[in-house]
């Protein structure tokens, strides 16, 4: 019995051991680098359509995290909205400063950037990796950055260093790897289509599942409807007073989900912040920019996705009492 017990004592020491090595190398060696990712394509050719496209996309998705008031351009700014546990992160420059921003990248890299989160230099950005996004949809995005618009023109103030939790780090060398390159063309479906394009709206162009599946932890970025607690809210943010927030349930459950809500009231809540039991609060921004097209696809999809019961505190205290 005592060699037994001995025997097992020094199983669960080596792997304490084993543990704390793998906790020093990646406290160490911090948020990792790749290979950057070798993207093979024609420089993009920025049409009026493209830019103006692109200037809504970006808009609706990049500047909530790198329009900096103070500066009124995408030069970066603290994203105060991640997870406390998170640590300190940052966005980066993304004006056409040379320097500072992504003047001297080319159309590659970018692509390679927006599809996997890796940069030119092999860093791992934390970011949101755009690879259900259509092949359009990025060269729109592509064609407004390389744009006149002010918010792109060069501007010299720095990116900031993340200053990332271990809990980060850790993460970001286990469920938060980059993801591979898409192996063919990846085209949006017809807006025809309305299920089928608000499932693109949701997975490729705004990402809707990021913020109201569970976690981010939990998220599934190649297969996003694999994704724990999918469209069902509960994902830990920070609203505007430094307080956290839940992400709100968009599944068609009647009580805790969007199941009661008409087309128009959720169009209202996606595009201008009026719910049907009051405003929205921080940090759901308004998709002004999001015609009324796309917010009734989106809604279209949303009726069909598994039904999740899941209060979150606009429910009222005893829905979440029966959480």
């Amino acid at each position: 019995m005592k060699k037994v017990l001995r025997i097992l004592g020094l199983l669960v020491a080596g792997l304490v051991f084993l543990g704390a090595c793998a906790a020093t190398f990646v406290q160490v060696r911090g948020i990792p680098s790749y290979d950057p990712p070798k993207v093979v394509m024609q420089p993009v050719k920025a049409t009026p359509e493209r830019i103006a496209h692109g200037q809504k996309i970006v808009n609706a998705m990049c500047a909530d995290c790198h329009l900096n008031r103070g500066t009124g351009a995408l030069t970066g700014k603290p994203l105060n909205e991640m997870p406390a546990a998170f640590g300190k992160v940052y966005s980066a420059n993304i004006t056409q400063d040379k320097q500072h921003g992504i003047g001297a990248w080319t159309d590659a890299e970018l692509v390679g950037m927006l599809r996997t989160g890796i940069g030119r230099d092999g860093r791992q950005r934390v970011m949101p990796n755009f690879v259900h996004m259509s092949d359009e949809d990025v060269h729109s995005v592509l064609a407004y950055l390389h744009s006149n618009d002010a918010q792109v023109q060069p501007n010299p103030t720095p990116s900031r260093e993340q200053e990332p939790s271990f809990l980060l780090k850790a993460l970001t060398h286990t469920v938060m790897k980059p993801t591979p390159l898409p192996t063919g063309p990846v085209v949006a479906p017809p807006k025809t289509d309305a299920v089928a394009y608000g499932r693109y709206l949701v997975m490729g162009r705004y990402k809707c599942y990021d913020c109201h599946s569970k976690d981010f932890k939990t998220n599934n970025d190649l297969e996003p409807e694999k994704s724990a607690g999918y469209m069902g809210g509960g994902n830990e943010l920070t609203g505007a007073d430094g307080q956290p927030i839940l992400s709100r349930n968009l599944t068609p459950d009647p009580e805790t989900g969007i199941g009661d809500w008409t087309e128009g009231q959720f169009v209202q809540a996606v595009r201008y912040g009026q719910s049907p039991h009051g405003p929205l609060r921080m940090p759901m921004p308004k998709f002004t920019l999001m015609d009324e097209a796309e917010a009734k696809a989106i809604y279209a999809y949303l009726r069909t996705v598994p039904v999740l019961k899941n209060a979150t505190p606009e429910d009222g205290a005893a829905a979440v009492a029966t959480r």
